[in-house]
């Protein structure tokens, strides 16, 4: 069965936009990889996954910060429930806060810490982690297109 001309051109740029919204980084993490948007800069952190309704399957968001310390995140504006995953510097999972609920509470939303320095946070849909049977001290690996935090 032939696929339609519109069908096609639909389905490619469905699958190009999906890559240019990552712009092909990936990390790998528990042998899965992921598209990521990276957020390396304050202004990015800051927005992070704010006001969207959904993520695609597959993919995340990875935040990189300028030094390794305990980090804390929060759902405020955050539509989409996720599991928020702390690595160190060493790319070592060091904290996981799992299935973290959607907050619409402004400034009054609760943090969601690490127990341990982290540099790199990576955001994915809620039940990634459980899926994987994530244990701390897991491994993520980044993609050559994202440059290791300082």
């Amino acid at each position: 069965m032939r696929m339609p001309l519109v069908a096609l051109l639909l389905c490619c740029t469905s699958v190009l936009a999906t890559a240019c919204a990552s712009d092909g980084r990936w990390v790998e993490l528990a042998g899965e990889r992921y598209l990521v948007e990276v957020a390396d800069d304050d202004a990015e952190r800051a927005r992070g996954l704010m006001f969207r309704d959904s993520l695609a399957e597959g993919h995340g968001m990875l935040f990189i910060h300028d030094r390794e310390e305990r980090q804390a995140y929060w759902m405020k504006n955050t539509r989409i429930p996720l599991d928020i995953l702390y690595f160190d510097a060493s790319l070592q999972l060091v904290t996981q806060q799992r299935s973290v609920p959607p907050c619409s509470a402004g400034d009054r939303c609760p943090p969601y810490p690490s127990r341990a320095p982290a540099l790199y946070v990576l955001e994915l849909n809620a039940g990634e982690a459980r899926r994987l049977d994530l244990k701390d001290g897991a491994v993520l690996e980044l993609g050559p297109d994202i440059a290791p935090g300082r």
